[in-house]
């Protein structure tokens, strides 16, 4: 008499090998480091770690299924960022831990230089399509989200804060100056940085139209050139066209003085590519969680946020950031309204 053997089921054990798996191969640890700040197309990977398209393709594969990495769409295009751990989840402190170790690795040199190349090629785009859209900034900047449109919620955090009589701003890429007559108001000094001369130049007619004494342009990378800190920084529809956004906002995190402020307005995460060739926009928003992390890393502490809901079916994030004072901890707070 043949007897059916039960074919015993190891369905946990297999999510925890597939996680051991995508964690058992030098260059999928490294391409889990590259992605610690910053996301990545296939064909940039590939480009990073020299190997060929299919071939990074697989690894990238092997890391999703494990759940390492998750996939965001940008266009026509793919980006790979880490999966956040969970740590109630089955393998949850295993994934934790092995973003921990991976993260203690030192790129390799040629690795870091390539990473650094991506984010030229990035940023010289953004360059470029502001170089020649200058005339027509504000046109295009309406198709999707013009300042009227958020104004009244990045005033209405930006009033909410317990700011010092001798409080400073800066805003970085303030575009045609539209919103530093609100910021001469209320700082008793504001620096508005561009690496745009064409820019710049916009901004500079309208503080002369406003008379703003109190304001002064500056020609500079916001990431790169040295330049004053200030009480509170602000960032109007400008993170998407930094190149590596996580990275950039730790690094303007450091202009922010002790017990000051980061305002952040952006667009929420979609998939209207035509935005990329129309605004020059390297990234099609943030989701919340990204920015929220992203700051925190910086060491900031997230604060109130609005969010406007516009009819084009655009989402903008008002977002508040504090960083803490170095003796009695954020200043500038805010009250929920």
């Amino acid at each position: 008499m043949n007897m059916r053997v039960p074919q015993l089921s190891f369905e946990p054990a297999d999510e925890l090998a597939a996680l051991c798996k995508a964690g058992g191969d030098p260059l999928r640890l490294n391409v889990l480091r590259a992605l610690a700040n910053d996301s990545f197309g296939v064909l940039e990977l590939a480009q990073i770690f020299a190997i060929g398209q299919s071939g990074m393709s697989h690894h990238l594969k092997v890391l999703a299924q494990a759940g390492l990495v998750a996939t965001r769409r940008e266009g026509n295009a793919i980006f790979y960022r880490r999966a956040l751990a969970q740590g109630d989840a089955l393998g949850g402190t295993l994934h934790a831990a092995l973003l921990s170790e991976a993260d203690g690795l030192a790129l390799p040199a040629e690795a870091q230089a390539r990473i650094a190349e991506v984010h030229a090629r990035r940023a010289a785009t953004s360059r470029d399509f502001f170089a020649r859209t200058a005339a027509s900034f504000q046109a295009q900047q309406d198709l999707i989200a013009g300042l009227p449109q958020y104004r009244d919620s990045v005033l209405a955090l930006l009033d909410a804060l317990d700011l010092a009589h001798e409080a400073t701003a800066l805003e970085v890429g303030p575009g045609d100056g539209s919103f530093l007559p609100e910021l001469a108001r209320r700082f008793k000094r504001v620096t508005a940085l561009d690496n745009s001369a064409a820019m710049l130049e916009l901004a500079r007619q309208r503080c002369e139209k406003h008379g703003l004494g109190n304001v002064e342009l500056r020609l500079a990378d916001a990431l790169n050139d040295d330049y004053p800190g200030a009480d509170c920084l602000v960032l109007n529809m400008v993170l998407h066209h930094f190149a590596a956004p996580a990275e950039a906002l730790k690094q303007l995190a450091r202009r922010v003085n002790h017990g000051g402020s980061l305002l952040i307005s952006e667009l929420c995460s979609h998939d209207q590519s035509w935005a990329r060739q129309a605004c020059g926009d390297l990234w099609l928003g943030f989701e919340q969680d990204d920015l929220a992390r992203w700051a925190s890393a910086a060491g900031l502490i997230p604060g109130d946020s609005q969010y406007v809901g516009l009819r084009n079916g655009f989402q903008i994030q008002v977002r508040h950031f504090a960083k803490p004072d170095e003796h009695t901890g954020p200043r500038a707070t805010l009250t929920h309204r």
